[in-house]
């Protein structure tokens, strides 16, 4: 499924960036804030990754680790590269930080000008960049997935060209998501996921029977677009100001600049990995790439409900004490972010591992998915449930370098793991299948 990851109001909300920041993590209120914000954000994904688990048991369902499946989850690939570079670069490491500069100051123009000027370059960029994929897309689905057949391949090209949607819809939902959060509003974003989910859900079930996996990539565009709706009120309600904007003179434009060049390339390197893997399981036997894309789908679950629900939360927070010089805070806040991811992604991978079997029967055994495609998605899931410690670990750590505006460091460890994937791929697949690709994953994953 798409690494989009299911990331991320009420009145008029006064308690922005600049409120929280405004008080020490140490402080009562503060501790009651992140613990509230984590709660909120921490039950949402909880239920955006039952939802998630729920869409993916339909499509198990219905297509089970079948061609049409496998040309689903390469279909995802090159969308899920430009929404990740454009727009979760640019909002995730590059523009919440210098956002929450303004609105820590409390000058919501220059924050509005910024949000502005900032949402209308990465729309343009977006855009023109699905329009040439869309154009380019049987010679890049060459590359995603070189070993299908004429067939696979043609609908792997029909599928991808529908989700080429998804990057301009869901962009900009995820843009929206920054800059609430960024505000430390936390509730309307964390509803988004659970709007996408649900409408691929109800594609799926009404709709596949009778149009096949092609109604399931509608359902995906139509998902994003309820993604974005559904923050809009809180973004009307947030006394910012958008109007497209094309000036380079903005205020803090040019340092959302510096900082998303090496957050292009670091992210890229990252989705690299993944077009890597598709294209090694591509030249294996049919249904590995669907398995490895389940695999992975049962290790975001706890990823999710761990590491991403706790990094989303202390993100703006230890932005906002760095720009204010708190170092003792800002250290005490990481702190209580690490204890518990530890505590929690120990034990949750190693189970994970135990009990990888039973768990996939009996989540996905049902309709198409039979007791093979059960063993074809328990191989990767020991090796990814192994890793799971260090996925948790980059996803915390990562923001830290971003929250300190240092994306160099994590741009050289992403590119190195990079390479360090594609050799172990090379040296595993022959031997180990599919399941090799996932230790290359968990292992380069730990390295970084």
């Amino acid at each position: 499924m798409s690494q989009a990851r299911q990331l991320a109001g009420s009145s008029k909300h006064h308690g922005t960036a600049a409120d929280a920041a405004t008080l020490s993590p140490d402080a009562g209120a503060g501790r009651l804030t992140l613990a509230r914000n984590a709660i909120i954000v921490g039950l949402a994904f909880v239920l955006s990754r039952i939802l998630g688990l729920v869409r993916e048991q339909v499509l198990a369902s219905q297509f089970g680790t079948s061609r049409e499946m496998d040309a689903y989850v390469s279909a995802f690939r090159i969308p899920d590269l430009l929404f990740l570079v454009v727009i979760a670069g640019s909002f995730g490491a590059a523009f919440i930080p210098v956002f929450g500069d303004f609105v820590t100051r409390g000058d919501r123009k220059r924050a509005s000008e910024l949000a502005s000027a900032v949402l209308t370059w990465a729309g343009i960029a977006v855009v023109a960049m699905s329009l040439i994929s869309f154009a380019l897309a049987r010679p890049l689905m060459a590359v995603v997935a070189p070993g299908f057949d004429s067939d696979t391949t043609d609908l792997s090209v029909d599928l991808m060209r529908i989700l080429l949607l998804s990057p301009i819809f869901l962009g900009t939902g995820i843009a929206f998501k920054g800059i609430l959060e960024a505000q430390h509003q936390f509730t309307l974003p964390a509803l988004a996921p659970l709007v996408y989910n649900a409408t691929i859900i109800v594609g799926a079930i009404w709709f596949a029977p009778t149009y096949g996996i092609h109604a399931v990539g509608w359902a995906v565009i139509v998902g994003a677009l309820g993604h974005l709706l559904v923050q809009v009120p809180g973004i009307i309600r947030s006394d910012l100001t958008f109007r497209p904007s094309l000036s380079r003179q903005v205020d803090g434009l040019r340092e959302v600049a510096r900082l998303l060049g090496p957050r292009i390339i670091g992210l890229a390197a990252f989705q690299f990995n993944f077009i890597a893997i598709n294209a090694f399981a591509s030249t294996t036997s049919a249904e590995r790439v669907s398995a490895l894309n389940y695999a992975w789908q049962l290790l975001m679950l706890p990823h999710g409900v761990i590491a991403l629900s706790i990094s989303t939360v202390i993100f703006p927070t230890l932005a906002a004490l760095y720009g204010q010089g708190k170092d003792v805070d800002f250290r005490r806040t990481l702190d209580r972010a690490l204890r518990p991811l530890l505590f929690l992604s120990i034990p949750a991978g190693v189970g994970l591992f135990m009990l990888r079997e039973p768990i996939v029967a009996f989540i996905f055994q049902r309709g198409s998915f039979d007791s093979r495609s059960t063993e074809l998605v328990a191989t990767p899931l020991a090796w990814f449930s192994l890793g799971l410690l260090g996925y948790s670990l980059t996803e915390i750590l990562t923001r830290v370098f971003y929250a300190t505006r240092d994306t160099r460091t994590p741009v050289i460890t992403g590119v190195i793991t990079m390479i360090l994937n594609l050799l172990l791929c090379t040296l595993l697949i022959g031997s180990l299948s599919h399941g090799g690709l996932a230790i290359a994953l968990s292992v380069t994953t730990g390295a970084e």
